[in-house]
Formats: C-alpha cells, structure tokens, sequence
C-alpha cells in the first residue's frame, strides 16, 4: 500500500474517536443486542508472551462511548495481515467492524509482517497458532478485574478474517477441533491450508479480486469448493490483489456491506443482516456473488 493510503487509513482510525481506554473495575456489563447505532472506535495495543520466542504485538480497536470502552459486551474479530503488511494498513475494514459493534484484535506477526528484521514467507503456517493465542489472551482480559475490556467482550462468539497471508492464516484457524465460538471466516484474496475448514462448521465469506496475479482466484476457489459449510463467494471483477480495499475503489462498499452482516448475522445472531448480505455484495459491473450460506 502506497503512503498515501496507509495515511488514510491512520486517518481512519483517528477521526472515529481513537482514544485511551478506562472503564469502571468490576463493572457487570450486560449482554448486548443488536446494535443500532454506529460507535466511535478507540485503539488499544497489547503484547501477547512479551518474553516467549514468539511476542506478537497486538492492534485492537473497540466500541468506545466518552472516550471509554462502550457499555455492553460485544464479539471479538480476529484480523490477519498479509505478507509484508501491518494492522494499520488494514483499518479501513476494521475501524469500520468496530464501529459496527465489534471488538477487532489485528496482531503483528513477527517474521512476515512490513518491518520484520526476519522476513520468512513460510512462517506463515505458524500463524494460526497466534491467532489463537491472542483470542486465549483476550478471553483472559475479558475475565480480568481492573482490565480495561474486563466484562465488555463476548468471548463466546468470534470470527477471523484475513487478507492474503492472512487470508490463508484466518483458513488455519478452522482446523479439526476449534471450538464452535470460532462462528464465520472471512477469507480475502486467499485459500485454504492443509487440515483447513475441519470441525465445527462456521459461515464462511470468500471475497477474491477476478485478475489477482498474486493469488490467482482459482486458489480461492478451489478453498470454497473443498468445504461443504455454508459460504459464499464474491468476486471483484476485473481487480487485483486488493485495490478494492481502500475506500472509494469499485467493491470496497460491497465488501464492507457483506462482511458487516456476515458478522452481524453469525456473531448477533441478525437475521435480518443475514438477508442482507447477498444484497449488500452485489453491483452490476462490480462485483458478481454466489450464495450458498442457507440465510433466513
């Protein structure tokens, strides 16, 4: 990503409200239902095992309300980075996921991300495995008196998703034996990995640009055809790798619209979200959208 969009998406970020979080210790926080309204996003960064052989600093933008972690407990969003990249570049989507209502933790994964001093493409199959040390960490803080996200997060519902890289990480992560709260994937301009989309069944959204030179869109294809899950696939016709990322770009307002309710739908239980979706994704000329996740 060019400098110039890597400062639109900071910008993102600092015009949704970024802030310092605090919140009242040992606050109950009810559950909360489905939200209406659009929050103003605050940014948190954590370290996961500071002092293993593998620390992953953690990017986590939340729903905030006066500069606090918003009132209520909201499912969590696991977000990969590709080969070469950092959370920041990818805030267009998740500022906008948590504005939405969700808690969005993006690591910095330490041999594949834009300022590794050890650049090494292959740790990627690594990768699941801190995916999910950081939703252990998060579950951990959500349970912890005193933590800022102590009671706001619903660690019984969460989604990965992933551009890339990260697309094939987020495929990882649904191997034989994750447990059933892992309840949609969304897999960007990526394919699956070997054991992948094993276990408990979850929603899964392939979003794939039609001329990716990087990973061409039979990768993704043969992902969404090796599973029987619900899932859906949409294609940007005629786009790269992930152009259709940055806001303003034809397709980054269907995917936004179509991830939104897919994680509406799956982690709010949304039915209506889940009606959506296929509406959402779809523009003449744009992109084209084939639905196979049995919404209501």
């Amino acid at each position: 990503m060019s400098l110039p969009r890597l400062v639109a998406a900071l910008l993102t970020v600092l015009l949704a409200g970024c802030g310092s979080v605090t919140a009242a210790p040992g606050t109950a926080m009810s559950s909360r239902p489905v939200p209406r309204e659009t929050y103003a996003v605050g940014m948190r960064t954590l370290t996961v095992d500071p002092g293993s052989a593998r620390p992953l600093r953690v990017t986590v933008w939340y729903p905030t309300a006066g500069g606090t972690v918003a009132p209520g407990r909201f499912p969590m969003v696991l977000h990969s980075h590709g080969l070469r990249s950092l959370p920041a570049l990818h805030a267009a989507l998740t500022t906008r996921w948590a504005a939405a209502g969700f808690v969005v933790a993006a690591p910095t994964y330490p041999h594949t991300n834009l300022r590794a001093q050890r650049f090494d493409r292959h740790d990627v199959r690594n990768q699941p495995a801190d995916a999910w040390r950081v939703v252990r960490h998060l579950t951990r803080l959500a349970g912890t008196r005193g933590d800022p996200f102590a009671g706001h997060l619903d660690t019984a519902r969460i989604a990965a998703s992933g551009h890339s890289a990260g697309g094939f990480t987020t495929a990882g992560m649904f191997t034989s034996g994750h447990p059933d709260r892992l309840r949609a994937g969304i897999v960007i301009a990526g394919g699956g990995m070997a054991g992948s989309f094993a276990g408990p069944p979850a929603a899964l959204l392939f979003v794939h640009g039609g001329a990716d030179q990087v990973v061409p869109l039979t990768v993704g294809r043969a992902a969404y055809d090796r599973t029987d899950w619900p899932r859906a696939f949409l294609t940007l016709s005629g786009q790269g790798h992930g152009e259709y990322l940055t806001p303003g770009r034809p397709g980054f307002e269907q995917i936004l619209a179509a991830t939104t309710d897919l994680l509406r739908w799956r982690l709010y239980d949304d039915a209506a979200a889940g009606r959506r979706i296929a509406a959402g994704a779809t523009r003449a000329g744009v992109t084209s959208f084939e639905n196979r996740l049995g919404t209501p």
